[in-house]
């Protein structure tokens, strides 16, 4: 209920201490994502790597601290309901000219939430939905940065431009050789855009922030032409074996490339920020079909990915009848996994009890495992996970076999209250066609691509220190854009903890026909030639395995990728495919010759659409 009046003066107080919570959360936050370029200027990886994995845990610390802060100050737990509505009224005031509203109202539902019990979350103590509009954020102060800058250029000016879009970045580094990367560009953007007319209003806009990720910084844009917008990005990299050099490695157009490189299944950029929210507008505007909760997550805004994606889901729920269900496909022997059928994502629940075959497995241990997950580098192989507490679903959507499954494998875990049934913990990830699944309706075509995809995977996720553990087809997904990602974390441990071993030869004829394992097995031993029995008793698809991947079942291959681990290697994994990258294609190509705009431009006379 709307409190008539503003009586109480702890109100005030408490909303000031949850904005200056808020506010010292993001003042870190900021900083770290700023630092990023200089440690993307020393080549510092692994520090890059470590800052990514901390700024993950900046958000709950900084919710802890004020929580302990209301709690010392205000007794915050006892308070009358009324207190807490003036509460969220002051806070509202407070937000009228800040920069990050929408960020700063989901940290007063992370805190409100620790005080309060879950009954309230559906009432007017916390925000269900935003109070404070996003539109039109801006930093006004005479030094700031704008969002995006605006670039004009002339039809002479095109390469001169280019160069300038990337020096204005003032990266502390040289080019190898920049006029030659932008001539690159330029036979890209060429075969992208073909021959067209330069209409009046031609400009590239590009986003005042480099995004750093992993040995990468992407600058992010999109060109203008007519009533045609063209989404790019060009990847930094240095350049190996010549230290403090850089080249453009690519460039990348077009809403589908952009949404690989912004996938949920990889690691979280780094960028600068004061108005997150007109960065997510600009990227929006060039990713439409991508929600703008995945976006926020993507900037490494997670939290508030949540809260937007649990807006979107409780909007799907009211405008949607079908009910949750036992998903489709082999049934986890640790997780007990439910869908929706209209709505894209998965949701999962660790189990009670586990069978004996899983007798090592604890609840503690897999929620470790998906926060591994959560703060290491993905790679495009592993799907980011939303996790949720106590969070209440209408009981009547759940179908009567889903809810005797509940109650049998996680009692523990669910709440009847009232209509709503309660969740105490969740894992929410994207839908994908389970990889056996698919495997059996493949066509031909489809089934070469999804095993050789399927040891990609593998590979990429070798070279970020991750070792799947059980590597069965049925623990993978395909997804829209046709890649393979794993997607169950129970058994995940870090390649370089794992012991690689070649199955050793019998010693006698006894041990040769025995059914049993007849040599010492250690609790981190792999036995990479054991895989093929499991794997590949189809023959089209053992055939594909075989020749593209048939070193994932050499000993010799792991020992050797997790060597180059221990000694400091960070691999390389591109979010594009190799064909993109310039200097690949270079190596079997005749050299370019340079483009300039008019090279980019239709004959006057040619009758060529308006675009």
């Amino acid at each position: 209920m709307f409190p008539q009046k503003l009586t109480d003066s702890r109100a005030f107080e408490i909303a000031q201490a949850l904005l200056g919570g808020f506010n010292r959360h993001y003042r870190l936050f900021r900083a770290t994502s700023a630092t990023a370029k200089q440690r993307f200027e020393r080549a510092d990886w692994h520090g890059q790597q470590r800052a990514q994995r901390e700024r993950i845990e900046f958000y709950d610390k900084r919710v802890d601290e004020a929580v302990g802060l209301l709690e010392e100050r205000f007794k915050a737990s006892a308070l009358p309901m009324e207190v807490w509505q003036q509460v969220k009224l002051h806070y509202i005031g407070l937000l009228t000219d800040h920069h990050q509203p929408e960020l700063a109202e989901t940290f007063f539902n992370s805190v409100c939430t620790r005080i309060l019990h879950h009954a309230y979350f559906h009432n007017d103590f916390i925000f269900v939905r935003p109070a404070v509009s996003t539109e039109y954020i801006e930093n006004e102060e005479p030094a700031a940065k704008p969002t995006y800058r605006a670039y004009y250029p002339s039809k002479p000016t095109l390469h001169e431009t280019l160069c300038r879009v990337v020096t204005n970045f003032q990266l502390d580094l040289e080019f190898e050789d920049l006029g030659r990367d932008i001539d690159w560009v330029l036979h890209a953007m060429q075969r992208e855009l073909g021959e067209f007319r330069w209409r009046t209003n031609f400009q590239i806009q590009v986003l005042s922030s480099l995004f750093y990720r992993n040995k990468g910084a992407y600058l992010v844009g999109k060109i203008i032409n007519g009533f045609t917008e063209t989404p790019f990005a060009l990847p930094i990299l240095h350049k190996e074996g010549r230290s403090g050099l850089l080249y453009i490695d690519a460039a990348l157009f077009g809403e589908d490339d952009l949404l690989m490189l912004f996938s949920f299944a990889r690691a979280y950029f780094m960028v600068d920020m004061e108005v997150p929210s007109a960065y997510v507008q600009f990227l929006r505007s060039m990713m439409p079909r991508k929600p703008r909760a995945e976006i926020y997550s993507a900037l490494g805004l997670q939290k508030h990915g949540k809260n937007l994606f649990y807006r979107d889901f409780l909007y799907h729920l009211r405008h949607s009848s079908d009910k949750f269900r036992i998903a489709p496909g082999i049934k986890g022997m640790v997780m007990l996994v439910f869908d929706l059928p209209s709505y894209p994502f998965v949701f999962k629940l660790i189990k009670d009890f586990f069978p004996p075959q899983k007798e090592n497995t604890s609840r503690e241990l897999i929620q470790h495992k998906y926060l591994l997950v959560k703060t290491h580098d993905r790679v495009g192989r592993m799907a980011d996970t939303l996790e949720y507490s106590n969070v209440a679903f209408p009981r009547q959507r759940f179908d009567d076999e889903l809810l005797k499954e509940l109650k049998h494998f996680c009692p523990s875990l669910i709440e009847e209250s009232g209509e709503d049934l309660v969740l105490r913990h969740v894992y929410i990830e994207r839908r994908m066609v389970p990889l056996n699944i698919y495997l059996q309706e493949a066509t031909p075509a489809q089934l070469e691509h999804a095993v050789i995809e399927y040891g990609h995977a593998i590979k990429d996720l070798v070279a970020a220190n991750i070792f799947p553990g059980d590597m069965l087809w049925k623990n993978f997904g395909v997804t829209r854009h046709g890649k393979v990602v794993f997607y169950d974390y129970d058994e995940i441990e870090y390649l370089s903890d794992c012991n690689f071993r070649s199955v050793p030869a019998p010693r006698n004829e006894e041990e040769e026909m025995s059914g049993e394992v007849w040599y010492s097995v250690g609790p981190r031993d792999v036995f990479p030639e054991t895989f093929g029995p499991f794997l590949l008793g189809h023959p089209g698809v053992r055939e594909h395995f075989m020749r593209h991947h048939a070193d994932l079942l050499d000993a010799e291959f792991w020992q050797q990728h997790k060597a180059r681990i221990q000694a400091g290697h960070v691999h390389d994994v591109f979010p594009y495919d190799a064909h993109k990258r310039f200097y690949a294609r270079a190596a079997s190509s005749t050299p370019l010759h340079p483009v300039d705009g008019a090279a980019l431009m239709a004959d006057a006379h040619h009758d060529l659409p308006v675009q």
